[in-house]
């Protein structure tokens, strides 16, 4: 037995009449939030590699072989379905590997596979070019969605200069909804630029989720500098300050 399927094993001994309490409580509703934060776990990893990626894959194929266990005991379907499924999808939409279709680079494969993969989705009912974005995606990553899906029909800036200068534009609508204090329309406003950066990342080539995460942990580092390094209940601004330009400066 192989490694894989001595996992689905141990799987079906803790599911079993006689298994573990808690595996045999868990639902696909259950699972969610745990399916959530092993993916942002192994997000973290993939900056690390090593054994700590390792175990966070490991954890996500367990949510993985959990959920269609839960499924096969529901007579829906089984993890060798799950598998045969992607497995199908992949050889459909590498017809220049697995058919007589001929490519010459990274470009045409792309467009192959949006046109297979359009032709999926309208036999599954899809109408709008925007559909089969989820709707509890992440904010950022759904925005970054959008946009793409939006500029393969064309409906796109021809370069980042469009979008950098949209940007002005969405900060001077919302510095004017600031100055009237007018604040349900400061939100949307608000919403407009965090779009526009997100649209000016995409033209860049910068994954903006991946540069937010970078700047949360920036902020993190440099301010447990401050924290070790002074009492925040009695510093003053001016110190922190301080201390904050002393952990940049490292």
């Amino acid at each position: 037995m192989n490694e894989f399927y001595k996992l689905v094993d141990i799987m079906k001994k803790l599911r079993a009449p006689d298994g573990c309490p808690w595996d045999r409580e868990q639902t696909i509703e259950s699972l969610k939030p745990y399916l959530l934060e092993e993916t942002y776990e192994t997000l973290e990893a993939m900056d690390i590699g090593g054994e700590e990626l390792k175990g966070e894959l490991g954890d996500l194929l367990l949510n993985i072989i959990f959920q269609s266990l839960i499924k096969e005991e529901e007579g829906e379907f089984t993890i060798d379905d799950v598998a045969k499924k992607v497995s199908e999808k992949l050889i459909r939409r590498h017809p220049h590997i697995f058919a007589d279709v001929e490519v010459e680079g990274t470009k045409d494969v792309m467009r192959n596979w949006e046109e297979i993969k359009k032709k999926e989705k309208e036999h599954r009912g899809r109408k709008s070019v925007l559909d089969g974005i989820p709707k509890i995606y992440p904010p950022l990553a759904k925005a970054y969605k959008l946009q793409v899906k939006a500029a393969k029909v064309g409906f796109d800036w021809e370069d980042e200069v469009g979008a950098l200068n949209k940007l002005e534009e969405e900060l001077g609508e919302m510095k004017a909804a600031y100055e009237k204090n007018d604040r349900e329309n400061l939100k949307e406003e608000i919403g407009d630029v965090v779009f526009t950066l997100v649209n000016i990342a995409r033209k860049l080539d910068i994954d903006i989720v991946d540069a937010v995460m970078k700047t949360n942990n920036k902020f993190e580092d440099r301010f447990r500098y401050v924290e070790d390094n002074c009492d925040l209940g009695e510093s003053t601004l001016e110190e922190m300050d301080r201390l904050w330009d002393e952990a940049k400066n490292k």
